[in-house]
């Protein structure tokens, strides 16, 4: 072949001018199970980027990882990931304006902040532009994925040490499902979930399968319209089901 020529590939046995046969519904299905969600993370702290590289390999594809506002701006133009993981606070960004404007140029990108401590202002201005996910830098790999999972699925995640913020941010807040649609025993199984007890816990203490416990749990998380333990709380919390002294972050 000639330098600069152009070579068309082609499969071993293909044969040119005949068609080739479809592939299989189920080989289709398999690649599409296979792909993982693109992620950038963008902090500029060298541990914590290295411990969320570590952890996400294999299970995510790690596109890029920038540590200033050009460089990002730059990778969300070219190709715009799945998920965005970042310390907007460690970037070079000017204020919450350019996340908004990040959001705005780039609706179908998924936003996890994470972050060291924040603000009930800081934090009301992330609910404001619909940043919903929220993992402190101390979260485990459990809780890691939690949030990706929840992310993903276009749910909330926050974790347990932003409750405060966030139930003095909104105290009345209500969500979809009344108080009356929970049986005294689901009652219960709320008051001992916000005092941190584990289903297995909870099993033991109320002589009951964790299998029951297990379903008591989602036709709770149903009837009141949460997604999560921390919704719950919030919602026990906020509604009067539970005091705030009760439940253990």
């Amino acid at each position: 072949m000639k330098p600069g020529s152009v070579h068309e590939l082609r499969e071993p046995n293909e044969n040119p001018g005949h068609l080739q046969e479809p592939e299989s519904v189920g080989s289709i299905l398999m690649e599409a199970k296979d792909v993982k969600s693109s992620i950038v993370i963008a902090d500029s702290q060298f541990l914590i980027v290295e411990a969320l590289k570590n952890l996400l390999v294999g299970q995510y594809f790690i596109r890029n990882v920038v540590n200033c506002k050009s460089d990002l701006q730059t990778i969300l133009k070219s190709d715009p990931p799945r998920i965005l993981i970042i310390d907007h606070l460690l970037l070079d960004f000017e204020g919450i304006n350019d996340l908004k404007e990040i959001k705005e140029s780039f609706p179908a990108l998924t936003i996890i902040i994470i972050i060291n401590s924040i603000t009930r202002d800081e934090l009301k201005e992330l609910f404001n532009l619909g940043i919903n996910n929220i993992l402190h830098k101390n979260a485990n790999q459990e809780e890691l994925f939690s949030c990706l999972k929840d992310a993903e699925r276009g749910k909330k995640y926050f974790s347990d040490i932003f409750l405060d913020l966030i139930i003095d941010l909104d105290e009345k807040r209500v969500f979809s499902g009344e108080l009356n649609q929970l049986t005294a025993s689901e009652t219960e199984i709320v008051r001992l979930i916000a005092q941190g007890m584990t289903t297995k816990e909870i099993a033991a203490q109320k002589f009951l399968s964790f299998h029951t416990v297990m379903t008591h749990r989602r036709n709770i998380l149903r009837k009141l319209g949460v997604s999560n333990a921390s919704e719950l709380i919030m919602y026990a919390v906020s509604s009067g089901i539970i005091d705030t002294i009760e439940y253990n972050i």
